[in-house]
C-alpha cells in the first residue's frame, strides 16, 4: 500500500484491508509448486470475505456451516464447486436441500450415522449425491478406519450415495515434513486396502495438508523448500485418482493488513504504551500468546531521525489482556500514527472476541488489482447484538 491510501487508511481505522493482487500470486505461486492436476479447495472458513475472489480462483469450495452457506449463495457461486462439510450437519437442512434438487458439489460424512442420514436424505427424494468419507486423525472429526471399511464394504446398502473417496485433515501450521509424509504414507496405504480388499477404488482424495505461515519475526519456516518436498511425496504415493488439497491459512493469510491507530501514549515505571483504537478482539495470529511473539508490524508514517523506544502497544480493550506486542521498538512513535498487522488474512477477523466490550466490528476493504479500495463491510455497531430485547416474550 502506498502512502496516499494509508493516508485514507488512517482516517477508517480499525480496519482489514485484503490485497487482491497479493492474493492472485499467492494462488499462482502455490499452483506452480503443486504437482500438475492437483486441485485446490478453498476453505471459506479462513475468510469469508474473500469467497467470491476465489470462487473463481479455486477448484472448489468447503462450507462448514449453514451461515457460510447462506453467504456463497447470496454471492452466486456455482454450486458444483461446494464441498457441503462440517462436523455437525443440521438433518433438516440437508434433508430439505436435497429434496430441493440441490445436489451439486460433494457432501461429506463426519461418521456412520451422518452416512445414513444423507443416504435417507437422498433415498426419499429420488436422488443420488457425491459424498467423501472423513478419515479421522484421531481427533472428535472423521471416522476411524474400521468404520471407512464398514461404510465401503456394504456400500450396496448406501444405493443413493456415490462414494467417491477420503476426505483427511488433521490441523493446522504443520511445520513437520516427516508428519505430512506420514500421513500421506498412512492414506495412501488405507486407499490400497479398500481396494485390494473390497474393489473400492476412490476416485477423489481431499487432503487438508496444513501449510505453515510465518506469522512471528522468530519464525524460521522456509517455504520454498518446504513445498518442494511436499511435492514429491505427493508424486510418491501410489493413489492414482484425483487429489484435492484442501488450504485455508496458507491461501490468504499473506493478502491481510491490519491496521490500527496510535490514539493514546504514557509511561509509567513498567514502561511506555502505546493505546491503539483496536485490540486483541480483532487481532488473532495463530500461536499468539500474551504478546510474547512480535508479529510483522510496520509503522505509518515513519520517524527514521528519531530516537528508537521499546513500546508495549495495547487495545481498546477495559483489560490488562488486551496485550497486541511488548517490547516493540519504534522512532518518535505519536498519537496518530499507524500500525499495520501483516499476514492478517486468515481468521484474524472472525477468530477474535469481537463482541466483548461492544466495540464496533471494523471496516473491511478490498485493495483491488487497479489499486482502488473497495468496502465490502461499513462499521457495524454491536450494541445490537449485545442488548437484551425484552419485546421477544416467552418462549
Amino acid at each position: 500500500m502506498n502512502e496516499n491510501l494509508l493516508t485514507i487508511l488512517k482516517e477508517h481505522t480499525p480496519a482489514y484491508v485484503f490485497d487482491i493482487s497479493v492474493l492472485h500470486g499467492r494462488m499462482r505461486n502455490l499452483r506452480a509448486a503443486l504437482p500438475d492436476g492437483v486441485r485446490i479447495c478453498y476453505a471459506v472458513k479462513a475468510n469469508p470475505f474473500l469467497i467470491k475472489e476465489l470462487s473463481g480462483l479455486a477448484d472448489c469450495l468447503e462450507i462448514c456451516s449453514p451461515g457460510e452457506l447462506s453467504i456463497c449463495e447470496s454471492l452466486g457461486v456455482d454450486p458444483e464447486k461446494y464441498v457441503l462439510s462440517g462436523v455437525y450437519k443440521d438433518p433438516a437442512l440437508f434433508s430439505s436441500r436435497i429434496a430441493e434438487g440441490k445436489t451439486a458439489g460433494i457432501f461429506t460424512a463426519e461418521s456412520l450415522s451422518q452416512l445414513k442420514m444423507l443416504q435417507d436424505a437422498a433415498s426419499s427424494s429420488g436422488r443420488r449425491i457425491n459424498v467423501l468419507l472423513r478419515l479421522t486423525s484421531g481427533s472428535q472429526f472423521g471416522m476411524c478406519p474400521e468404520e471407512v471399511e464398514s461404510a465401503v464394504s456394504d456400500a450396496s446398502s448406501y444405493d443413493a450415495l456415490i462414494l467417491r473417496g477420503i476426505q483427511f485433515f488433521s490441523g493446522t501450521q504443520k511445520t513437520s515434513i516427516k508428519k505430512l509424509k506420514r500421513e500421506l504414507e498412512s492414506v495412501d496405504l488405507l486407499l490400497k486396502k479398500l481396494y485390494d480388499s473390497y474393489g473400492f477404488r476412490a476416485q477423489e482424495l481431499e487432503f487438508g495438508p496444513g501449510l505453515p505461515v510465518s506469522y512471528f519475526e522468530s519464525d524460521t519456516y522456509e517455504e520454498a523448500s518446504f513445498l518442494a518436498q511436499f511435492r514429491e511425496a505427493l508424486e510418491a504415493m501410489e493413489y492414482e485418482g484425483r487429489i484435492t488439497l484442501e488450504m485455508g491459512r496458507a491461501i490468504t493469510a499473506s493478502c491481510g493488513s491490519y491496521l490500527t491507530k496510535v490514539v493514546d501514549i504514557k509511561s509509567n515505571r513498567a514502561g511506555n504504551f502505546a493505546i491503539v483504537d483496536g485490540g486483541m478482539h480483532q487481532l488473532v495470529y495463530y500461536g499468539q500468546s500474551m504478546a510474547m511473539k512480535k508479529p510483522h508490524i510496520r509503522p505509518f508514517p515513519e520517524h527514521p531521525g528519531d530516537m528508537a523506544q521499546d513500546w508495549t502497544i495495547c487495545g481498546s480493550l477495559c483489560t490488562v489482556n488486551d496485550l497486541l506486542v511488548k517490547q516493540l521498538s519504534l522512532s518518535g512513535l505519536c498519537v496518530g500514527d499507524l500500525l499495520i498487522f501483516e499476514n492478517t488474512g486468515a481468521y484474524c477477523m472472525t477468530e477474535g472476541i469481537s463482541l466483548f466490550l461492544t466495540r464496533d466490528l471494523p471496516e473491511v476493504m478490498l485493495l483491488e488489482e487497479n489499486g482502488r479500495l473497495r468496502m465490502v463491510r461499513s462499521r457495524f455497531e454491536t450494541s445490537v447484538l449485545n442488548c437484551p430485547d425484552y419485546s421477544l416474550g416467552e418462549c
